[in-house]
């Protein structure tokens, strides 16, 4: 959509919002996201899968706010109540920061910076999965492992016929190790997507200034967002992570495999949405 298309939409739902300046800002996988004024972001989704997990989000970030101990995104302006597409957005004001992307991280040699770094996002994790998710999700009860049940009967279905009988093997293994002790363990308020690209920091001050999009927010394994970390920044600095979390010597290992999931999800979201990219990006280790 054009810039102007956008301004449209939003002044329909709130008249009396002036915006001088909009940009649009290329990241974004599942939504677009625009900057009005250097200070509002507006965040669209782009998929019809993505609306409920907007209205999912704003529940989340209401109820989490004022419990963890980074910035997380205050919604002020919402248009969450219509199924269509390209008119459904959240408004906040924009947190200060950029994206860790791994490419920064990579370059911080300075061992108290990054020590600090593990402190705030550890503490961060701590604060969020200690939280409660009563009245926020419908499913609390489904244990982590039935939900890698359900991913793995996905990717058989409507990867496997794409991929050689090595991947196949490797992949079948991997997850039946898994799921039977995916069964027992608890489920806790997760992020979802903890990694670069919604971690925000400042590259003057060597702070985490913020956290965004918790759009997969969900209940379940906490180690899914360690898995996150590790894919963003490698094993070592999420083991510093942990050492400011809860003492759980499995969580770690339960981080890794979900982390060796994370291209397969990346190819059924691609295959799913007819994202040629996203589908090839995610498959190019298994055919």
């Amino acid at each position: 959509m054009k810039v102007s298309e956008i301004r449209n939409r939003i002044n329909s739902v709130f008249p009396s919002v002036k915006i001088q300046d909009l940009q649009k800002n290329p990241t974004g996988q599942n939504n677009d996201v625009y900057i009005a004024d250097g200070d509002i972001v507006y965040r669209f989704p782009k998929y019809v899968e993505g609306i409920e997990k907007m209205r999912k989000e704003v529940r989340v970030l209401n109820h989490v706010k004022e419990k963890v101990s980074l910035p997380v995104p205050d919604p002020l302006y919402m248009n969450i109540h219509t199924e269509d597409v390209g008119r459904v957005f959240i408004g906040y004001p924009r947190i200060e920061g950029i994206p860790l992307w791994k490419e920064s991280f990579n370059t911080i040699e300075n061992e108290d910076v990054l020590k600090h770094l593990a402190s705030q996002l550890g503490g961060f994790l701590k604060d969020l999965h200690s939280t409660s998710a009563d009245g926020i999700f419908t499913n609390q009860n489904e244990p982590p492992g039935c939900r890698v049940k359900q991913l793995y009967i996905n990717i058989q279905n409507d990867l496997f016929p794409y991929m050689n009988e090595k991947a196949k093997a490797r992949i079948t293994s991997r997850f039946n190790r898994f799921i039977g002790y995916g069964v027992s363990i608890d489920s806790v308020l997760i992020h979802g997507d903890f990694g670069a690209s919604n971690i925000l920091w400042s590259s003057h001050n060597h702070q985490i200034t913020g956290i965004i999009d918790f759009g997969e927010t969900s209940y379940g394994d906490p180690a899914y967002d360690f898995a996150g970390l590790a894919a963003s920044y490698g094993d070592e600095f999420t083991i510093k992570c942990l050492e400011h979390y809860f003492d759980d010597d499995r969580i770690f290992d339960r981080a890794k495999f979900y982390q060796s999931t994370f291209a397969l999800q990346e190819a059924l979201h691609g295959l799913r949405n007819k994202n040629d990219q996203a589908f090839e990006n995610g498959m190019k280790d298994y055919l």
